[in-house]
Order: C-alpha cells, then sequence, then structure tokens
C-alpha cells in the first residue's frame, strides 16, 4: 500500500500558510510531504512563490512529517555547491526526514540570472553532474571539482545530517527515467504511468521507491471547482515542452485561451465525490507507485483536508 502525502503549493500561498497547511496535513492523517520549488509562479493568479529553504525551516519546527522539494533544479538559479548546503541544512533540521527531488527545470525559473537556457539534452548533462557534485559535499569532505559544467573548489559543508540526504530524480520522458533509474536514491513523475515505473525499476531502479503527484480541487459545487482549476493552474493542460520552454508568467496566461473549462472537468478531479478522489490516487497505487502526494488548488485547504481526513484517507489506508 502507498505512503500517502501532501503536496504543498509555493505558487499559491505565503509562508505562513504553507507552514498552516503542513500542521493540518499531519492532523488529517497525511504521511509526508511534497513541496515545490519556484521563483515565480506559473501565472499571476496563483500569486506567489516564497524562497522555499526558508519555508522548510519553518515547516521543520512545526511539523514532525518528512518533507522533500518536488523538485529543486540544482543546475542554473542555484549552484549545486549551495544547493546541497540548503539540503544538508534541511535534512539537519529535519532529523534526516528530508529527501531532495530534483529535476532539469523550467526556463520560467532558471534563466533569471540571464543565462542561456540549455536543450534538454544540455540540462540533463548538468543534472548528472550536478548531483555528483553534491552527493561528495553530503559527505561532509573537502571537494574540489572541475568538471565540464560546474567547478568547485575547496568547499566543505560542516553541517552535514548523520546519512548523506537521498536524491530523487524526476522524470517526464525515457531519457530522465533512465537517468533517475542509473544515478537516483528514487524516482518522480506526475502521471500514474506504469510503464515508466517498469523502465525505471528495470533500468537500474529496482526497489527504490517511486513518488508521484497529482493536483485536485475539492469543493461542494464542482462548477465552481473546475473554475477554480481553469483560473490558476491552466498551464498544466498545456501540451509539449511549452512547460520548460516558456520564460515568464505573462507567456503562459497568453497561452490560457487555449485550454477550455471543458478540458479541466475531463481531466482534473474536481468537487466533493469521494469515488472519484479515491480513483485518482489509486490509479497511482495500481501503477506501482510507492509514495502518492495531493495538492488542493485554491483557497479551501481546510475544508479539503476534513474531507480526506473523514472520507478518503481512511479509505486508502484499509487498503
Amino acid at each position: 500500500m502507498p505512503e500517502y502525502g501532501y503536496f504543498l503549493s509555493c505558487e499559491e500561498f505565503r509562508p505562513a500558510e504553507l507552514v498552516e497547511q503542513a500542521r493540518m496535513a499531519e492532523q488529517a492523517g497525511f504521511q509526508s510531504l511534497w513541496i515545490s520549488d519556484h521563483y515565480h509562479p506559473w501565472n499571476d493568479a496563483q500569486g506567489e512563490s516564497p524562497f522555499v529553504w526558508s519555508v522548510i525551516g519553518a515547516i521543520s519546527e512545526a511539523v514532525s512529517l518528512p518533507v522533500e522539494t518536488a523538485v529543486t533544479c540544482p543546475t542554473v538559479r542555484i549552484h549545486p555547491a549551495v544547493t546541497a548546503q540548503a539540503a544538508a541544512t534541511a535534512a539537519v533540521m529535519s532529523n534526516g526526514g528530508f529527501r531532495l527531488g530534483v529535476g532539469t527545470g523550467e526556463a520560467l525559473n532558471e534563466h533569471i540570472l540571464g543565462h542561456v537556457w540549455p536543450p534538454a539534452r544540455v540540462r540533463l548533462e548538468m543534472l548528472e553532474e550536478s548531483i555528483q557534485v553534491m552527493r561528495r559535499l553530503f559527505s561532509g569532505e573537502e571537494v574540489s571539482h572541475y568538471g565540464t559544467h560546474y567547478q568547485v573548489e575547496n568547499a566543505r559543508l560542516y553541517t552535514v545530517p548523520d546519512e548523506p540526504v537521498p536524491i530523487d530524480i524526476s522524470g517526464f520522458g525515457p531519457a530522465a527515467t533512465a537517468l533517475a533509474a542509473r544515478v537516483g536514491d528514487g524516482y518522480i513523475t506526475m502521471a500514474p504511468d506504469e510503464e515508466m515505473v517498469a523502465q525505471f525499476r528495470k533500468g537500474g531502479g529496482g526497489a527504490k521507491p517511486v513518488s508521484g503527484g497529482t493536483k485536485v480541487c475539492w469543493g461542494t459545487d464542482r462548477d465552481e471547482a473546475v473554475k477554480t482549476v481553469h483560473r490558476l493552474w491552466s498551464n498544466q493542460f498545456l501540451p509539449g515542452e511549452m512547460g520548460q520552454i516558456l520564460p515568464s508568467p505573462k507567456h503562459f496566461e497568453q497561452l490560457e485561451p487555449l485550454v477550455t473549462e471543458e478540458t479541466v472537468s475531463e481531466g482534473s478531479v474536481c468537487g466533493d465525490d469521494v469515488e472519484e478522489h479515491l480513483a485518482a490516487l489509486l490509479a497511482f497505487a495500481d501503477a506501482g507507485f510507492d509514495r502518492v502526494y495531493v495538492n488542493q488548488i485554491g483557497p479551501d485547504q481546510r475544508g479539503f483536508f476534513d474531507f480526506y481526513r473523514s472520507k478518503v484517507l481512511p479509505q486508502l489506508q484499509q487498503g
């Protein structure tokens, strides 16, 4: 039976709200937390984007749940040596309950310093090299590294957890999934895709944890819930590589007319039908996932947590 966690959205909420949601998640019976790591929201309607490492520090003092970034891009905006220090400190503050989820990122967040946004092949190379650097630093040894994409001189982390921070790799296609299988401590993806899970396990991932996430919008009025998703998260219905290459929230807003409310209604879990929520989460279990994270879109967080505590999680926990 998978472990069920809550997915905190830094794109929608201020730091104190995220900490309160973490508390509500623990009280509702969720077993772990994911938290997004963005510089920008996807659109101005979402409206927030706090520095995730500060929020993780506050969460570690507020709850006992393990937490993972979903996901951090340790390649362009922040050097992997600095990411390693942040992750190691997060692991110490959470008593070893932190995992670092990483991916190749999006131009939306990573191009802000004016660097050229590399093609996917190069981004995967950069990610693999960054993981090598971070793993060496997690050991507490002094590191000098002169690689294709990164240089590190005489760097040592003095505040490190007892065990190295596990690094899970996000992948939505065969190349990234192959990298996760080869060098990751786990695999992250956002669809209940049994074929991708099989590729990861057969490619070297074995029994390492596979984690997935999904977004829902609980509400007593399904039509209103659909409107909320359409207003805040139309971007998740855009096809192809647009999510990786568009550089600013305004560009995602320009594409919103391409996504209709009908598309949202057909493609997302909205409303208060228990069976609809259960089916979405059980699809991940059926595909072989070990951990499943769910995010509530919109402001009605308390209603969502009450609904999941009383009607959804008890049935999931019965297997």
